[in-house]
């Protein structure tokens, strides 16, 4: 059983993150679709006490939920819906990406922002660009949008 269509962004800690989630607002509002925010948390390098690693990944997890909550606010005054929270423990991005697609056919688009001021399109654009966009069996469009587009801009794209 399928449900409205989900714009995925990643919900990452880069200036062009913003840029993204307003545009998949936009894009959600004027289409009937909602919007899922996916926070990484890569794994911690801490090998020596169980219960340290424990406690790191704990912390990880609630800083993440924190973050997605603050986002939360704009994406429900924006879209009059709540964001889906993915939060995802993984050793990259692309590799979160990769089994949060395949094991949610209701993702139809992934809105990525590139980055801006001569620090070249952004690890996860570089990558998409490089590698490639399989995402296991699934196809999924992708959207990049300048990173330094303004409201006003997004308005009148999305």
């Amino acid at each position: 059983m399928s449900s409205k269509r989900k714009f995925l962004v990643v919900a990452d800690d880069s200036p062009e993150f913003q840029a993204a989630l307003r545009f998949a607002c936009r894009r959600a509002r004027s289409t009937g679709g909602h919007v899922a925010l996916l926070r990484v948390i890569e794994p911690a390098v801490f090998e020596h006490w169980s219960g340290v690693r424990d406690e790191i990944e704990r912390q990880q997890r609630q800083e993440a939920e924190e973050d997605l909550q603050d986002c939360a606010e704009r994406v429900l005054a924006e879209t009059g819906l709540p964001p889906e929270f993915l939060i995802v423990n993984a050793d990259s991005v692309r590799a979160a990406l990769k089994q949060v697609l395949t094991e949610d056919e209701d993702i139809k688009i992934l809105v990525v922002a590139a980055a801006v001021g001569g620090r070249g399109p952004g690890p996860l654009v570089s990558s998409i660009a490089k590698d490639g966009v399989r995402w296991g069996d699934r196809k999924v469009p992708i959207t990049i949008v300048p990173g330094d587009l303004t409201d006003d801009e997004i308005a009148d794209l999305a």
